[in-house]
């Protein structure tokens, strides 16, 4: 099964003081014993990035850890999305046809890479978001 982690899941699946922790890390497992594949927008690499050097926890995740975090539990395993210009042109223009605005590009850019990887599952711990940022994929937005 091909199932795209959004950010929300991989920063859970990281931090084992995060509260959906437990929740999370066995999707994670299961993309590294091969049982899913695991797939990821490119633009959560650096989302995760972000967010892990900011969490409020204590101790701090220091940038290099962040970095072997990523390297570990990502790209070791993931297969990188990556969006054309065109994708994101026509996120925008569905975007703005629809009146949608802010932070739900983000979203949005996640669902497209989903769509163009053809996944069977998108999970996230933000289902709402993507259920507007991408009404027709709501079949495959999961909550693990």
């Amino acid at each position: 099964m091909k199932v795209l982690f959004d950010t929300s899941v991989l920063v859970a699946a990281s931090v084992e003081a995060h509260p959906m922790h437990g929740r999370a890390l066995p999707w994670l497992q299961r993309a590294h014993r091969g049982e899913i594949e695991l797939h990821v927008a490119s633009h959560s690499l650096a989302e995760c990035y972000g967010v892990l050097t900011t969490l409020p926890v204590r101790p701090r995740i220091a940038p290099a850890t962040a970095s072997r975090l990523i390297r570990d539990n990502i790209e070791s395993s993931a297969r990188i999305v990556s969006l054309a210009v065109a994708d994101y042109t026509a996120v925008i223009h569905d975007l703005a046809q629809r009146g949608l605005a802010g932070g739900i590009v983000y979203d949005a850019l996640i669902a497209r890479a989903a769509r163009k990887s053809g996944v069977e599952r998108l999970l996230t711990f933000n289902p709402d978001d993507f259920e507007r940022a991408w009404p027709e994929g709501s079949r495959v937005v999961f909550v693990p």
